[in-house]
């Protein structure tokens, strides 16, 4: 039986883990399919405190979790949960057929590009094709030029007005 199980591994999981751990509950960390989550695609953060001259999204992540670690954290990688069961304590997780049984979960998924679907999108990634205006937009690569934001939705009109500032 675990204490703690958090379920994500970028910021917010690595954050989770270093407090609870800390606290002496020993938490159980799942990096899901994407170690370190979608901030290692990231080539430099320029917004996260304590970095002036920014740093590697996969260096970030990667010094949360050894931060988190030193303080008895576990992780798990590559562990996918495919089913839970919030019901009743303890709380059930599946971990394809693995069962866990926990006393309190954290969820910090986070959240995902949604990608248009062309034939070289993918290859402009870091090149000029980015994902989001707030973390992106003043890159030097950005600066005094057009941009252009797709898409129809909440998160799009909110992205042009941050492009805009």
């Amino acid at each position: 039986m675990e204490n703690v199980v958090i379920i994500g591994s970028g910021c917010a999981g690595w954050t989770a883990a270093l407090y609870t751990a800390r606290a002496n509950l020993k938490p159980l960390l799942l990096t899901g399919e994407q170690p370190g989550g979608l901030l290692t695609t990231t080539h430099i953060v320029e917004n996260f405190p304590g970095f002036p001259e920014g740093i590697d999204g996969t260096e970030l992540m990667m010094r949360m979790q050894k931060q988190a670690e030193r303080f008895g954290a576990q992780t798990r990688y590559s562990v996918k949960v495919t089913k839970v069961d919030f019901s009743k304590a303890p709380f059930k997780l599946w971990l394809d057929d693995e069962v866990v049984e926990t006393k309190t979960v954290i969820i910090a998924t986070g959240a995902s590009h949604q990608h248009l679907g062309l034939k070289n999108e993918e290859l402009l990634e870091r090149k000029g094709v980015t994902y989001c205006a707030t973390c992106d937009g003043a890159l030097q690569m950005f600066r005094n030029n057009p941009v252009v934001v797709v898409g129809g939705g909440d998160s799009a009109c909110e992205e042009i007005g941050r492009a805009h500032g």
